[in-house]
């Protein structure tokens, strides 16, 4: 038995167990867990591990990388664009801290000329390359003081992927990390497929031989935990490799790796990469890899904007982040590269503060703070609306029209107005004739110019 001083909790702990590389003649593919033919199962030990939030967490994007590899390429002038967007989202204190690209066409290579040109303290621009020493050479071309190295860590990938032992994958991640500190680079080692990993047998083994290296070369190597098919999970007590407390505990506790050093990469498969990334925050791990609106393969990776709430929610404050920027990418997904935005999809869909229930307009029409989940026109420029159909009644037109056309306080309509009833009753026959669709806000506007000229052409100047 050792004892020794536990430097993230401060207390005096015996260690029994130094996890160590264990070589396998087959590969753990966790069966009990994931059999393929079922659902994966989520098992638990019962161990709950203490949470550690650092006094310093942060986003990182993938946009440029991971995100783009699931959309229609992205022109040079929508990636300068987008980044430009990502430093006034981030604000000064840089909590958009790094964004990500690809160093290999002429187009990637234009892009991250032009993106560094703008000389932005952050978002940092830094790459992610193949397991490659060739692939130096285009980092150190662009100067970047740091890239990402896929360092595939389930035996899923060393066993079936890439056909090595353990000792043979670690022999070759380990050579390429020592040539990035040669180069001066710091490595940044995704540890892909870690949900599926074997933790104690290779995980926490090839950590704690990158922070040897870290701490001889004087260069922080840092660690992306990339849960690369969702299989996170977060519930208490739950056991490893799924849970996402036990992998950053570990990290933190076994190899020792400070928080700054540590990121965590999330998939939404299971419609868990919010929580699972909130929860790496809460237990130790400093950044948070997202993409913006949460593109990415398949079901997409950590949406950014959620996180950036997420942050504002846990710190109760936004720190000098401009949310307000958050709607200016949906909208230039939408208008400028064409991307359809599931209309309620949280803080970027157009519905996402749209109601259509009359009881619902009616609170809103009383107070907003009713039914709206904050002030969605203050902090994200997006003013709460209702949507008109046969469900909306009499309160629903009434916000429509303050709302629609910005009225004053003092010169709102009330629900009883008789021009409300008039426009309702029209409604009202539409969709007695069979209309199955809402009313457009064109038709409300000639329905109100229809029925009170005078009205209408004071409140237009409000628009």
């Amino acid at each position: 038995m050792i004892i020794k001083y536990n430097k993230i909790h401060h207390v005096i702990e015996e260690h029994a167990y130094k996890p160590n590389l264990q070589d396998v003649d087959h590969p753990n593919l966790h069966r009990k867990i994931f059999t393929y033919g079922e659902i994966p199962k989520t098992t638990f030990n019962m161990r709950h591990v203490p949470m550690e939030c650092p006094r310093d967490i942060y986003m990182t994007d993938t946009t440029f990388r991971d995100g783009q590899q699931a959309c229609k390429p992205f022109s040079v002038k929508n990636i300068v664009d987008l980044y430009k967007m990502l430093h006034r989202l981030g604000g000064p204190n840089g909590l958009v801290r790094q964004s990500e690209f690809f160093l290999y066409s002429d187009k990637d290579k234009e892009a991250i000329t032009k993106c560094l040109e703008l000389g932005y303290e952050f978002p940092e621009i830094t790459s992610w390359i193949r397991a490659n020493e060739k692939d130096f050479e285009l980092v150190k071309q662009f100067g970047l003081k740091e890239t990402g190295i896929l360092v595939s860590c389930s035996d899923y990938h060393i066993f079936k992927k890439m056909n090595l032992t353990r000792g043979q994958a670690m022999e070759k991640y380990l050579t390429i990390v020592k040539k990035a500190l040669e180069l001066g680079i710091v490595p940044r080692c995704h540890f892909e497929d870690i949900t599926r990993a074997d933790y104690f047998g290779f995980v926490v083994p090839f950590a704690i031989e990158l922070m040897k290296l870290s701490r001889e070369s004087g260069i922080p190597i840092k660690i992306r935990a990339c849960d690369t098919m969702g299989y996170g999970v977060t519930y208490p007590g739950t056991s490893l490799p799924r849970s996402v407390q036990g992998i950053i505990y570990g990290f933190r506790y076994y190899a020792e790796i400070p928080s700054e050093q540590l990121e965590w990469h999330g998939h939404n498969d299971f419609y868990k990469a919010v929580v699972n990334s909130a929860t790496a925050w809460l237990h130790g791990c400093s950044a948070i890899n997202t993409t913006m609106l949460g593109i990415g393969e398949r079901t997409g990776n950590t949406p950014l904007e959620a996180m950036a709430i997420e942050y504002t929610s846990l710190r109760g404050t936004a720190n000098g982040m401009d949310l307000a920027v958050i709607t200016e990418i949906a909208e230039y997904f939408e208008h400028e590269m064409g991307m359809e935005i599931p209309e309620r999809t949280p803080f970027v869909g157009k519905n996402f503060n749209v109601t259509k229930a009359g009881i619902h307009a009616d609170g809103m029409l009383k107070d907003q703070e009713i039914y709206n989940i904050f002030d969605t026109e203050k902090i994200l420029n997006r003013p709460a609306r209702v949507v008109i159909d046969s469900f909306s009644g009499l309160a629903g037109i009434a916000f429509w029209i303050n709302s629609y056309y910005n009225v004053p306080e003092e010169m709102k309509i009330d629900k009883k107005d008789p021009l409300i009833a008039r426009i309702k009753e029209k409604v009202d026959e539409q969709y007695a004739a069979g209309r199955t669709t809402a009313i457009a806000d064109e038709e409300l506007d000639a329905m109100f110019l229809e029925f009170d000229a005078e009205r209408h052409s004071a409140f237009v100047a409000y628009l």
